[in-house]
């Protein structure tokens, strides 16, 4: 079942390792299937060595083992909330990078401080509140996924295609499982260049004009960047 899905959403995983994203079995890729609506998910606390594409777990929209041996991501109800708000999302990565997830553990957004963040996000990348000590106890991942949704707001997704979770850790999405990868790639990137400009002593914001400049050159129907398809 869903065997090309399952090799896409492996090599996604391994990716993450190749990309140093990700230590031990920390960090977890999945897919979602546009036909069927299920979902492909790394199975939980195996390793990235010992992993094979068959090793993925095939869940449907509610967290039930569709297909697979192991048991899904403990992530994976985070994942589906977010799959279940934004239909435009085929693919989420969840990783505790070093500067993505020193931002996180800071409770701060990143702020586009230049061109590299936008050309990549449409302004901050977020940061969500605490979890409630009631959220954390009950339910900790739906409602993981639940402040993903409600810090992103009005925003579009495919704009921000991260958020920070308060004290542990980013999320990044995509419209499939590699292009999730790519975005959490570029959350790193960035997230470090803004840590060194922090310590440099640099506050501001890169200016209105210049973020929309660079954001919809490679963004939208007007965007000019790259070659014509």
């Amino acid at each position: 079942m869903l065997e090309k899905l399952k090799d896409i959403v492996f090599r996604a995983n391994l990716d993450l390792v190749k990309n140093g994203l990700v230590i031990h079995t920390w960090g977890n890729v999945s897919g979602r299937d546009k036909e069927s609506g299920l979902i492909v998910i790394k199975p939980s606390g195996v390793s990235y060595e010992s992993m094979k594409p068959e090793d993925m777990v095939v869940i449907d929209s509610e967290g039930q083992v569709v297909e697979g041996k192991y048991k899904p991501s403990t992530d994976a109800a985070t994942h589906l909330i977010i799959y279940k708000t934004y239909p435009t999302i085929g693919g989420v990565v969840h990783t505790h990078s070093s500067f993505a997830t020193s931002w996180a553990q800071a409770g701060r957004a990143i702020p586009p401080f230049g061109t590299t963040h936008a050309d990549h996000y449409y302004g901050e990348v977020p940061c969500s509140r605490l979890l409630t000590d009631q959220e954390i106890a009950t339910d900790y991942e739906a409602n993981t996924g639940k402040v993903i949704v409600e810090t992103l707001g009005t925003v579009d997704p495919m704009a921000v295609p991260s958020v920070l979770i308060n004290s542990h850790g980013p999320f990044c999405w995509g419209t499939d499982a590699d292009s999730a990868v790519y975005n959490a790639v570029a959350l790193e990137e960035i997230a470090r260049m803004a840590f060194y400009t922090v310590l440099l002593g640099k506050s501001e914001k890169i200016s209105n004009s210049l973020l929309d400049k660079h954001y919809y050159r490679k963004h939208g129907s007007g965007a000019y960047y790259g070659q014509n398809k």
